[in-house]
């Protein structure tokens, strides 16, 4: 193993992450960028990269968050090496099981994209049992119904308005607020997204903020969004994540992945997403 090389790997996970070539380097650049708290590593060999994590939730718990092998360096045993390599740095930090799971906030995946088969062949083969299926839905930018108007206007009627923040880097103090509000009805990881993507939207009624929705925390997928309890029947969900998209789509994406969906029937209705890639989430005992 030696020393990480940003580039250098991006230009592997390129080459080998074939159905996420396009956002493969920014994914290399997020994970490099976690949460101040998290404890990561990235190890190398030629060919090949792994990352890997250990979060303050739960701490004995390792993450792998991203491998990728050149397809020049496939067949070789180089993916089974870096593996090894990650639980034993992972044991090293305090873990006692490893996962092939996202680490929210700051994740690829939320697990093995059942088509990256040779993976999942490969984690299993190690020993790592599979525990949990998760989900994405995709919509369709091209085609989607993304008009608001009609439903700005009635929230405003309601005393409703709703409003859209930049880039991490402004309006600081809105994405505060924002963050506070998703900490206080969620959770840390979700304030976390809030404040680190590319597009934040907001509701609010007499300065209480009501719910909100963002896009680009994980490169290029929407989410996380929620309302208030006492504010859901307002129809806030599909006017802020129909906001998300069309800025998504002005930034020049024509398709979304809304990531590890819960609700596919709301996504269904808004913006007619389809339930596309399914991922396997792995785990084993390093004891």
């Amino acid at each position: 193993m030696r020393e990480f090389d940003p580039g250098e790997a991006a230009r592997v996970a390129q080459a080998a992450l074939t159905l996420d070539a396009g956002e493969a380097a920014a994914l290399v650049g997020s994970l490099s960028r976690p949460p101040a708290e998290r404890r990561w590593t990235a190890l190398a060999v030629d060919g090949g990269v792994v990352m890997a994590s250990v979060n303050t939730v739960d701490p004995a718990v390792g993450h792998v968050d991203l491998l990728a092998v050149h397809p020049s360096a496939q067949g070789a045993g180089c993916g089974r090496a870096l593996v090894r390599a990650a639980e034993e740095w992972l044991r090293g930090q305090g873990a006692r099981e490893a996962r092939f799971a996202g680490n929210p906030p700051c994740y690829a995946w939320p697990g093995i994209d059942v088509r990256y088969t040779a993976a999942a062949c490969l984690a299993e083969s190690l020993g790592y049992e599979r525990y949990q299926v998760a989900w994405n839905m995709t919509a369709d930018l091209r085609h989607a119904d993304l008009g608001v108007e009609d439903d700005l206007a009635r929230l405003k009627r309601a005393g409703v308005s709703v409003h859209g923040l930049g880039g991490p880097g402004d309006a600081p103090a809105g994405r505060e607020r924002v963050a506070a509000f998703v900490e206080e009805q969620w959770n840390d990881r979700w304030a976390w997204e809030a404040v680190n993507a590319a597009g934040l939207h907001y509701a609010e009624r007499d300065g209480r903020v009501l719910g909100f929705a963002a896009w680009g925390a994980r490169p290029s997928w929407f989410g996380p969004m929620g309302t208030a309890p006492d504010a859901r029947g307002l129809g806030l969900g599909r006017v802020l994540l129909r906001r998300c998209l069309a800025e998504q789509r002005a930034a020049g994406q024509d398709h979304a992945q809304i990531g590890w969906v819960g609700p596919l029937r709301f996504y269904s209705r808004a913006v007619g997403a389809r339930a596309e890639r399914v991922f396997w989430l792995y785990r084993r005992d390093l004891a």
